[in-house]
C-alpha cells in the first residue's frame, strides 16, 4: 500500500473538493480532532504549531472525527465554529471523517498502514507527520501533546529538508 497520500481526495470544512497534492512542498501534521475530548485542549498546541511554523511550511490539518466515544457529535458549522470560538483555531479544517472500521476515509486507510505502529487509530488527536514529498514519516499517539519535545524536532527536521 502506498505511504503517500498526495493522491488522496478530502472535502474542506464548508464542503469544497481538495486534494492533498494542494499542499506539495509543505510538511503536514494530520489530526483527527474532536471537540468533547479530553484531549481537546490540545487544539491550542495544534494552533501554536500552525502560528510558529506555518510561514516555515508546516500546514496542520485538522480531521474532526466521531468514532471515538461520539465525542465530535458536531455538524462541520459547529465544528468550525467551536474551534475558533474556544481555540483561535486558523489551521485548515476538514468533513468529518471516520479514522477506523467499515467506512474508513482511504486518508487514514494510508495513514494507519504507512508507518509503525501499524493498526487502526486508538483515540482522537492521533497525529500523523507528513514529508514535503507527501510521504508519512511518523506517528504520535493522542497522549502525545503538540509541544512534545519529540514531536518538534522531528517537525523542524522536516522542515529543514
Amino acid at each position: 500500500m502506498s505511504t503517500n497520500v498526495s493522491d488522496i481526495a478530502v472535502k474542506t470544512i464548508d464542503g469544497a473538493d481538495k486534494k492533498l497534492a494542494d499542499y506539495a512542498g509543505k510538511v503536514l501534521l494530520i489530526v483527527n480532532v474532536a471537540s468533547q475530548c479530553g484531549y481537546t485542549p490540545q487544539y491550542s498546541g495544534l494552533e501554536a504549531l500552525n502560528k510558529k511554523y506555518g510561514n516555515q511550511g508546516l500546514a496542520v490539518l485538522g480531521f474532526p472525527c466521531n468514532d471515538f466515544g461520539a465525542q465530535e457529535p458536531g455538524t462541520n458549522s459547529e465544528i468550525a465554529q467551536f474551534g475558533e470560538t474556544n481555540y483561535g483555531v486558523t489551521f485548515d479544517l476538514f468533513d468529518k471523517v471516520h479514522a477506523k472500521g467499515g467506512d474508513q476515509h482511504p486518508l487514514y486507510q494510508t495513514l494507519t498502514t504507512a508507518v509503525e505502529p501499524t493498526g487502526d487509530v486508538a483515540w482522537n488527536f492521533e497525529k500523523f507527520l507528513i514529508n514535503k514529498q507527501g510521504e508519512v514519516v511518523a506517528r504520535y499517539q493522542s497522549g502525545v501533546a503538540p509541544n512534545d519535545s519529540q514531536l518538534i524536532s522531528d517537525i523542524e527536521a522536516e522542515l529543514a529538508k
